[in-house]
């Protein structure tokens, strides 16, 4: 009996930990834990932060205070000069129909009018939607700067 009742309180703590673990990070939360980051921003830096907005010239401590972490970072090299790249993606469904057609009896043998010539025809069934991963916003910096940015409408 009390072992059950261990397995029980153990499978409530691992869910409170998955919970929190998935609690979704907003610019206040990333603030209120790194309040340092935030006070070294110059108040148009800050404005941006608490929209969750990237402007030119923030830093890389101000984008992640804005927008979090981001999901790939890319460094390379152009013209000399080496940039990095912060990419930010969600996933997207992408829906798809099959095609089942079964046959039935023609129009007036056993099925009754349907309106077409067989009882059961169907044009498309819908499946379950696969996931894509979609980039929505790259941010590049440049000596520690951003430089500019690219947004997914």
């Amino acid at each position: 009996m009390k072992l059950r009742h261990l397995f029980a309180r153990l499978g409530a703590g691992g869910a409170a930990l998955l919970l929190a673990a998935c609690a979704a990070s907003t610019p206040s939360r990333r603030v209120a834990q790194a309040p340092q980051l935030y006070q070294a921003l110059p108040e148009a830096h800050q404005q941006a932060v608490h929209q969750g907005r990237v402007v030119e010239g923030m830093t890389p401590d101000a984008v992640y205070l804005a927008l979090g972490r981001p999901d790939r970072v890319l460094r390379g090299s152009e013209n000399g000069k080496p940039y990095e790249r912060w990419r930010y993606t969600e996933l997207r469904p992408v829906y798809r129909t099959g095609l089942a057609i079964s046959y039935g009896y023609p129009f007036g043998y056993g099925g009754g009018p349907s309106g077409g010539f067989w009882d059961s025809w169907w044009p498309g069934m819908d499946l379950p939607p696969d996931y894509a991963s979609v980039t929505t916003l790259e941010v590049r910096f440049s000596r520690n700067r951003v430089t500019g940015w690219e947004q997914l409408r």
